[in-house]
Order: structure tokens, then sequence, then C-alpha cells
């Protein structure tokens, strides 16, 4: 039994997505364990070109069981929508693939109410929310005011707790904010329009995954996002509500007693962001612009243009220690062909001082990048599949990084397909 996370290093949207596409068929299990519709993971195989936001990207893998675990913010309308674009497509979905966690608990409509009346209240100091309810949802979570997707098996209990919650609720929309209110009639709808569908896929997977372990299955754990998102060790308040570190998938899985065994993280080989927050190796203009067609970089979630720079061997070390990474795979290296000479930001000056060390979040808006470069290889590397064959300058990089964040590159991505990869 061999057990794995594949995670994210840095801002997010560095392309776990295809990583966990290639990689299910050596796993048994994959589950996503954290996080919500927030955010995107773009697949692209011989099904098609999607963009996946709850189901685990897995799901393509014939014979891989696909869970969303505890710790995930489960959106019924979002999913079930999901699960009918993938179906269409081809891709088989059933209770036999797709399991939901009995104990995950649902993102109801009015978390997404609240997400962009406070983004309007907060205005220019806005967290830069996608305004998908996961703030407000992680929130009432641990005030212990959500209900959880096995409530849906208990019609009941379901519609008396959905009362004393709305109740509680609508004291926030309507005294605080001035919304409207909502209604018995609105939630029941909704649960009949979303929660009754995905009913069949909701089960005690904690019992499948202790039997998983057992029969000495493998299982893939899937994060959402990157390390400088996590609630905890990232960029606060402009982060994420959730653990996207990998220490964090055995809780947010259903399975505690999981062994992490390698831990890959994924680093695009320049940097981008989606949001608000500071971002210090940011460009800006033309050169920005370039970069950001060249890759395509706009949000898989929210069509928002992504925010480009280098890559950032500062905030990548860091990622790379909050993750505990084993092996990394860096993404996207096709994308800077183009360039003559290839930036890498390598140090931050902080108070007039030159530093290595991932500063504190509220100093991280006055950190400069310091610059080096690298010689391009201006040539089309879309094509290479083994490492000897690509030119020497962007081997040259690949090892530069590698020996900057302290971290194996074990996996170079030259396109978004399955097979545009080199394995080291």
């Amino acid at each position: 039994m061999s057990n794995c996370a594949i995670v994210g290093i840095n801002w997010g949207d560095e392309g776990k997505g295809r990583m966990v596409d290639l990689l299910t068929k050596d796993y048994d299990v994959v589950v996503r364990y954290q996080g919500g519709g927030n955010a995107g993971h773009t697949v692209i195989n011989e099904y098609g070109k999607f963009a996946l936001h709850l189901l685990p990207s897995g799901i393509f893998t014939k014979g891989a069981v696909n869970i969303l675990g505890n710790g995930v913010a489960l959106d019924c309308e979002n999913l079930w929508k999901e699960i009918e674009e993938v179906t269409a497509q081809g891709v088989s979905i059933t209770p036999e693939n797709l399991k939901i966690s009995d104990r995950a608990s649902l993102v109801l409509p009015w978390h997404r109410d609240l997400d962009g009346l406070e983004e309007a209240r907060l205005k220019d100091k806005k967290f830069g929310s996608t305004r998908q309810g996961i703030a407000p949802f992680y929130s009432d979570k641990f005030q212990k005011k959500t209900v959880l997707a096995g409530e849906l098996l208990y019609p009941e209990h379901l519609k008396s707790h959905l009362a004393d919650l709305m109740e509680w609720k609508n004291l926030t929309l309507t005294k605080v904010y001035g919304a409207e209110p909502v209604t018995m009639e609105q939630l029941m709808k909704w649960v009949e329009d979303y929660g009754e569908k995905i009913k069949p896929f909701i089960c005690n997977t904690g019992i499948f995954l202790r039997d998983a372990q057992k029969a000495g299955k493998s299982i893939l754990f899937e994060a959402q996002l990157g390390s400088l998102r996590d609630i905890d060790y990232g960029i606060h308040p402009y982060t994420t509500s959730s653990n996207p570190i990998a220490a964090y998938a055995p809780v947010g899985s259903g399975l505690p007693s999981a062994k992490i065994d390698e831990v890959v993280g994924v680093v695009k080989a320049y940097s981008t962001c989606v949001g608000e927050g500071p971002f210090t190796c940011e460009w800006f203009g033309e050169e920005a612009e370039r970069l950001r067609e060249a890759g395509g970089e706009y949000g898989a979630k929210t069509g928002r243009p992504r925010r480009v720079g280098p890559i950032d061997i500062v905030a990548t070390r860091y990622g790379v220690e909050c993750q505990g990474a084993t092996n990394i795979a860096l993404t996207k290296m096709d994308i800077l062909s183009y360039m003559d000479k290839i930036p890498v930001c390598t140090k931050y000056i902080v108070d007039g001082k030159e530093t290595d060390e991932f500063p504190f979040p509220c100093v991280l808006d006055s950190a400069k990048p310091i610059i080096e470069y690298m010689d391009g290889w201006k040539t089309d590397i879309s094509g290479v599949r083994k490492w000897e064959d690509l030119p020497e300058a962007a081997r040259k990089y690949v090892l530069f990084i590698e020996e900057q964040i302290g971290c194996k590159i074990g996996y170079v991505s030259v396109g978004p397909e399955r097979d545009s990869i080199i394995i080291r």
C-alpha cells in the first residue's frame, strides 16, 4: 500500500488536477479532503477538457473510487451541475465510483448570499472571495451550525434542523445586512432540487476507507488551492478558510489513521495568483499581459485574469516546507519558451535587508523582489518526453529551481495533456 497527497505549493492554480489525472492509474481511491467549489482543477484527457470544482480529478480513471471527504464544503447545487456536465461528455459517475461522506457539511443557499454581502460591505478592503460561500460556510461549521450530508437521509430531522438554523441565520441576513430573509419553502425546494439528487452517493465513507486501508489499497489525497492560501500558514487574511496542506489530508478525508508516504507538490514554472493579497513578484502592463496570454491564465472557476510574475523561490521554498513535499511537479514549462531571458525571484528585500525567509503576512506588502535571469531556450518543448531531450537551458532552469527549493523535481510538465510530461 502507498498513500500519496497531491498538493499546491504556492497560491493555487499550479496544475494539481492534471497531476491527479496523470497519477490516478496507480491508485485505487482518490479523496478530496478540503475546500469547496471555489477553485477549479483543469483536466484534459481523452474525454475532453474539464474544469472540475468539487469532483475529484480521479473521476476519469476506470476502477478508481472517488470520495468527497468530511473536510469538504459540499455544495449540492454546484456538485450536481458538475456531475451533469461531466456525464454529458461520456464519463460514468455512479455511487460505485463516487462516494460522499455523510459527515461532510452542506453549503446552504445563505452561505453564498452572505459571501457576496460581506464582500460588498468591505468594498476596497475585500478579501477577493469567489463568492461561493466558503468563508461563511466554514465559520458556521466551527460554530456547529451546519447540516451534515447524512441528514439528507433523515427528512424529518433535516426539516427541523433547517428550521432552527434558518431562524438564527435570518437574524444576520436581515438585521446586519438588511437583506431579505430565507423562507422554509425556499429551503425545502433547494433540498428537493439538489439535495435529493446527491442522496444516492452519500454513505459512511470512513468505513469504506478503513476497509480499503486494511485491504492494502492505495489512496491518493487531492488538495485544493496551495500552501499560501492555507488558513493557518498562508498570507492571512487573504487565504481560503480550510487547510490545503498535506498534514490535514488524513483528517479531512475521513481516515485520520492514514499515513502519507509521498507528497507531490505542484509548482508552476512561473507565478500566478487569483484574488487579493500580497504578491511580491507580480508583473504589470505589457510584460504581464504577454505571459498571461501565453499561459491562458484565467481562473477556472471565476474566469478572472490571474495575476502573474516570475517564479518566486522564497514563496516556493516556504510552500515546500509547509507541505512536507517529497517530490515536485513543475508545470507549464512550455509557456516560458518565448522568453529570451527567464526571470527568477531569488530573494526579497524587507526593511532594507535581503532575506530568503518568507515574511510574516503583514510585512509582505512592503517586500520587494530580487530578480535574477537565466538563459531562455527559445524553442518549442511541448513535444519533448525525455529529460535528456530538453534544451540545456531548460534543464539548467529546472536544476536551479530544484537546488534552491531543496526538493527533487520528479515531473516536468510541458503541456496540459495527460501525456505531456517528462518523468525524471
